[in-house]
């Protein structure tokens, strides 16, 4: 009762944002949704207890007692993900596969160690003392991108297809490799020295990305094969539900990747599955289906983004170091994506447009909430978490927002004036 209770205020709260978005502020609706939750977040930790004190312990309350790390990583994130990659076009993506598989994999990697080795030495100067490890923690949960708040942009800014594939296909695969990255560092910050291996951690690596991936085939088919023996929409509708659902049961007990299960067999039923299993009509009610559910779960999820606000509890201590976390970030997200540039043989290169537009626009989102959180409480649980907060909301709202010019300056190219000699003709 609890659970559907908190939904219920969840649903409720982000039904009457999207309405005011939609209505009067016109921001794109993931992030409309999360500014009026943060400014909402404002007015109850500074203003909620003398002017409705009930309410406030109430809300309070909710967001501190829903347990979000489970709610998005064994629910939410499972469905979006799927629904992301059952509309990626599979042969856009197979273009596109050096780059996808270089930025979700090794730039994670590179992103994760640049991040914490500045940071170890960037923290002291702010009188902090981060140990190297959860420096590291750090830049695990805060690598993946989470560019759903901004695909549309994307599209309107007349980004080419093979970038916008680029990003949407690094989202899709990054997720699973961060969250097994994360966990990987977060069991070292808990083991002795004399426990650590190089060949215990990957195996690990190994279990959690390999074991997703053959998981995720293996629904994928065996639910495509299902499809094609029946042409009904609402038993169509049922099957993939029962993968996403099933699926991530299957993958939590055999300790396999859940992200990365998803998203390979989103991307097998949304190929395969609807070229060879489904009539127009399935075709049809399963794709606005899945839209539908993308939709509604965004607006949850960028709706507790900016309640999340509310469970840090104080900001004067660690601001300034949160701030100039940003700046590392986007270093890192820089050296991440340019160091690959140089040395794997994408075909065509990367432009100097298409770099920065790589950097500008992989947002951070909800997964690296949903990590931080997941965090057990002690020393270090306030400073990673004021930093995640920070760094996520800044991508969202001042990268989210400017996304679409930065795109139309660095990818338009300029106009060459020629000039005529005399008696040329101008026409």
């Amino acid at each position: 009762m609890e659970l559907y209770y908190s939904f219920s205020v969840l649903i409720v709260l982000a039904s009457l944002f999207a309405y005011i978005n939609h209505r009067f502020i016109k921001l794109p609706s993931a992030i409309g949704i999360m500014l009026m939750a943060i400014v909402a977040s404002i007015i109850i930790r500074f203003a909620g207890s003398s002017i409705f004190p009930d309410a406030t312990t109430k809300i309070f309350k909710l967001i501190s007692e829903l347990d979000f790390t489970e709610v998005l990583m064994g629910a939410m994130l499972n469905f979006l993900l799927f629904a992301g990659a059952i509309h990626v076009n599979f042969a856009d993506l197979r273009k596109q596969r050096l780059p996808v598989l270089t930025f979700s994999t090794i730039s994670v990697v590179i992103s994760t160690f640049v991040i914490g080795v500045i940071l170890y030495y960037v923290a002291p100067l702010f009188t902090i003392n981060l140990p190297f490890l959860y420096c590291l923690l750090f830049g695990a949960l805060i690598s993946p991108t989470d560019p759903i708040a901004v695909l549309g942009i994307l599209k309107k800014a007349n980004v080419s297809k093979s970038l916008e594939t680029k990003i949407t296909g690094e989202s899709l695969f990054n997720d699973g490799v961060a969250v097994v990255l994360f966990a990987v560092i977060l069991q070292l910050t808990h083991t002795d020295d004399a426990q650590i291996s190089i060949g215990s951690i990957s195996l690990l690596l190994a279990k959690e990305a390999l074991g997703g991936l053959i998981l995720g085939v293996l629904l994928g088919y065996t639910a495509s094969k299902a499809l094609k023996s029946i042409d009904d929409y609402v038993v169509s509708v049922l099957i993939t539900l029962s993968v996403v659902m099933g699926g991530y049961l299957i993958a939590r007990a055999f300790h396999i990747s859940g992200p990365l299960t998803m998203v390979a067999a989103g991307l097998l039923i949304g190929t395969y599955g609807k070229r060879v299993s489904m009539s127009s009509l399935t075709k049809d009610y399963l794709t606005k289906f899945w839209e539908l559910i993308d939709e509604i779960l965004n607006a949850i999820l960028f709706l507790f983004i900016g309640f999340e606000l509310l469970l840090i509890p104080d900001f004067e201590t660690y601001w300034l170091l949160s701030l100039a976390t940003i700046l590392v970030v986007l270093f890192a997200r820089f050296i991440s994506i340019w160091i690959p540039s140089l040395i794997v043989p994408f075909q065509p290169k990367l432009s100097r447009g298409s770099l920065t537009m790589l950097v500008w626009g992989g947002l951070r989102g909800g997964v690296s909430i949903a990590l931080v959180i997941s965090v057990s409480h002690g020393l270090y649980k306030e400073v990673l978490l004021e930093m995640t907060y920070f760094v996520v909301v800044f991508s969202i709202v001042i990268q989210g927002l400017t996304v679409g010019k930065v795109s139309e300056k660095v990818l338009t190219k300029p106009v060459r004036k020629v000039k005529l000699s005399e008696g040329q003709d101008k026409r």
